[in-house]
């Protein structure tokens, strides 16, 4: 049955119809204790989410729907290895990845877990190496520069989980990652770097990704220009891979292979062997204690009911805004400058997952699916783009993400920068109204310059400090908002066919720009044109 034909669907509908008007100071004010009582405490984080446009009987729909979509059984069917991929016919086991447990996963009628024991044992032998500096280049020096070169979730997770994990990290190490095709981003990250004390990490699934190959082989190249030695590859150069003979065939011996697996997407891969940036950066114990938050997170979304269920809480929420009051857009405004790359990183997860328009049996969609995800860590977007939250004509859901403890406690800082979270969300909630400047003395047409209407809704995230564990846990937080949402959608999460057709025709565009003979050109009249003016400007 169609989506929007359910009875539940209808029933939202209905009840939107009734209680789309109502403000959050009524809300509010009709329920002393709604602040305390829309609240959740999980894996450590706290969430408040009494800031949104709901009643309980919304929630209570909200809870219909995901039962009648199905959203239990899919969770089980997940965590169990069932092949919910359909697409590719695959498993989605990243909670395998990060399983403390060390339950039994079964995969096609064997337990993945050995492997995923192996592969992280693996990591921290190397990472424990490298860190001590018993890793050493072709001329027997340190490692002092690790340069993850990968793309998309090769790259997004790990880049900004070591940016979230800095305190964690040895000052004495740079780690970096070039992702971008465009030469000034690897020229820009080795600048400065001695090759006989630099390490690459090459994270291709299938080695010949071409942004990530293209920068690979740049970096070979720069590497043997200093070194002289084809034997210097390999000890400066691992992959993290499953295609043994394209790692083999670049200079890398298999031995510094770590692989992964086809049940592990890449925006979903921080976990696994793709972690590997990650765990030099901060070290196994410290990586361990991020599969931990993970772990506990899944474990909650696994085992709690709905209606006290981080995750589907959030999934609903957005399910909400999206489908019935046509929210289109969704921010992500985390309070602290560790996390300024958490929302590149959802961006991926959240709009590569969800943003399909054709259902799990192949059918057009009819209704709404993934929202546009961005954000900037506060405070700068109040500085920036809070007007259009605050007055624009556009509803804009956000979360608003914020720790209680700083690693860097300097004089005020940090109580300045959470009295700024605490209190946009209360302007947005609750806004100002004209009779509240006239109290205050203002008069003349710039009352309905200042009048806020607030009703906007927010989340409020809270976590002690932000720690490996508490990185962990709310990562997995959106991972599980995102496949809460796939289900109720009728989308698949997990494959991403609409990446690859840009690839497709960049591979055809390509050799048409090559100055050697210009072939002719058979594209639109505008590529022709772009293809035609471009040649005629390369080098200038």
């Amino acid at each position: 049955m169609m989506r929007t034909q359910m009875p539940e669907w209808r029933k939202l509908a209905e009840h939107h119809e009734r209680t789309r008007e109502a403000h959050l100071r009524e809300l509010f004010a009709a329920d002393p204790e709604r602040g305390t009582r829309l609240t959740l405490e999980a894996a450590g984080l706290y969430l408040d989410y009494s800031k949104n446009r709901v009643t309980g009987e919304t929630m209570r729909l909200l809870f219909a729907l995901a039962e009648a979509c199905g959203l239990p059984r899919a969770v089980r069917d997940m965590f169990a290895g069932e092949r919910i991929n359909t697409t590719e016919n695959r498993a989605v086991l990243h909670t395998a990845l990060r399983n403390r447990a060390n339950a039994p996963v079964p995969v096609g009628g064997r337990d993945v877990m050995p492997a995923v024991n192996a592969v992280l044992a693996r990591m921290a032998d190397f990472a424990r190496r490298v860190r001590a500096g018993q890793w050493t280049g072709h001329t027997g020096r340190r490692m002092r520069n690790v340069v993850n070169i990968g793309i998309g979730g090769s790259d997004l997770g790990p880049a900004m989980a070591a940016e979230a994990l800095k305190p964690y990290g040895d000052r004495n190490l740079r780690v970096c990652f070039v992702s971008n095709v465009d030469g000034t981003h690897f020229a820009e990250a080795v600048r400065g770097m001695d090759p006989a004390e630099t390490l690459f990490i090459i994270a291709s699934k299938t080695f010949t990704t071409l942004e990530t190959m293209t920068n690979a082989r740049t970096a070979r190249a720069w590497t043997l220009e200093a070194l002289r030695d084809e034997a210097a590859v390999a000890r400066h150069f691992v992959a993290v891979s499953t295609s043994a003979a394209e790692v083999r065939a670049f200079g890398i011996a298999p031995a510094n292979m770590f692989e992964f697996w086809d049940w592990v997407g890449g925006r979903y891969s921080l976990c696994s062997a793709i972690g590997l940036p990650l765990m030099i950066a901060i070290g196994p114990e410290n990586f361990a204690e991020m599969l931990e938050g993970f772990h506990a997170m899944d474990r909650h979304f696994a085992g709690a009911p709905l209606d006290a269920n981080m995750p589907a809480i959030l999934g609903m929420l957005g399910v909400w805004y999206n489908n019935f009051f046509g929210a289109r857009t969704h921010a992500v405004l985390a309070y602290d400058q560790y996390l300024h790359r958490f929302a590149a990183h959802l961006q991926q997860l959240d709009m590569e997952s969800n943003g399909k328009s054709v259902s799990r049996g192949g059918q057009r969609v009819a209704w709404a699916t993934g929202p546009v995800v961005w954000g900037e860590p506060g405070t700068n977007g109040q500085h920036a783009f809070y007007q259009l939250i605050h007055q624009g004509t556009q509803m804009v859901p956000a979360d608003f993400i914020g720790v209680c403890r700083s690693h860097n406690p300097l004089g005020d800082h940090h109580d300045k920068l959470m009295a700024n979270l605490i209190a946009q969300t209360a302007a947005l909630a609750f806004g100002k109204t004209a009779e509240e400047l006239r109290a205050e003395g203002l008069r003349g047409g710039l009352i309905a310059h200042k009048t806020f209407d607030g009703n906007r809704p927010t989340n409020t995230i809270l976590a002690a400090s932000l720690t490996p564990h508490a990185l962990g846990a709310l990562t997995a937080l959106y991972e599980h908002k995102v496949f809460v949402q796939g289900v109720i959608w009728d989308v698949n999460s997990f494959d991403q066919w609409g990446v690859e057709l840009g690839k497709q025709l960049a591979s055809a565009v390509l050799p048409e720009l090559a100055p050697a003979g210009e072939p002719d050109l058979r594209h639109d009249s505008s590529t022709n044109a772009l293809i035609r003016r471009y040649r005629g400007r390369r080098g200038r």
